[in-house]
């Protein structure tokens, strides 16, 4: 009959070179990483190599600028919305002198009735001709038209920004509102074709805004 007793130096010398598990309170994993896991974000930095070094001078800057640019067709998709968006009056998309709902207020009034002003473009074209026609009554009678129209449009203009700034005021009294700043802005809006304004006009002509 065998009793037990401790291995032998050797048997334990064995199974230490064949990796086999001892038990027992100091029991030490064989075969482990003996690391810790590296994060998701390390693993993939090391997979995409060093971070390249940045531009030294101006002309690097703008070869690398062109080499990350989009494609063409990209960037046309891209501003065909921009367009889109700022043409239906998209806040995000709007310049900073059109945003806010004060001067979203400004373009539905101006855009409510039409105006003398809206011919300011075809007068422009008039005052063209007056100087290319070889004749001078013609001229002198088309001069005399184009400034009795500026004359008018300015008094329009003049009449229509204090009357749009006393509305707003009255429309938004927390807000800190410029009467050359609005009178200014619904001149300009005026002065356009209907149909060439951005934002483009979301009332129709009659509305009471």
């Amino acid at each position: 009959m065998r009793f037990l007793r401790s291995k032998p130096a050797d048997d334990a010398t064995d199974d230490a070179s064949s990796g086999a598990p001892t038990t027992g309170p100091e029991t030490v994993r064989v075969g482990g990483k003996g690391r810790p896991t590296p994060k998701r974000r390390e693993a993939e930095t090391k997979r995409r190599g060093p971070a390249p070094p940045p531009p030294r001078t101006q002309r690097e800057a703008a070869k690398l600028a062109r080499a990350n640019r989009p494609d063409k067709s990209v960037r046309r998709a891209e501003a065909a919305e921009r367009r889109e968006r700022m043409a239906a009056g998209d806040e995000k998309f709007l310049m900073p002198r059109d945003r806010g709902p004060v001067k979203a207020f400004v373009r539905d009034v101006v855009d409510s009735r039409p105006h003398l002003m809206g011919l300011f473009m075809p007068l422009a074209i008039i005052v063209v001709l007056s100087l290319l026609v070889p004749i001078p009554q013609v001229q002198s009678y088309l001069s005399l038209f184009s400034l009795i129209a500026l004359t008018t449009m300015i008094i329009e203009g003049i009449f229509l920004g204090a009357t749009i700034t006393k509305k707003a005021r009255a429309r938004f009294p927390d807000e800190k509102i410029s009467g050359l700043g609005t009178g200014w802005y619904a001149f300009t809006r005026a002065s356009q074709l209907r149909r060439l304004r951005i934002p483009k006009p979301r009332v129709e002509r009659g509305a009471n805004p």
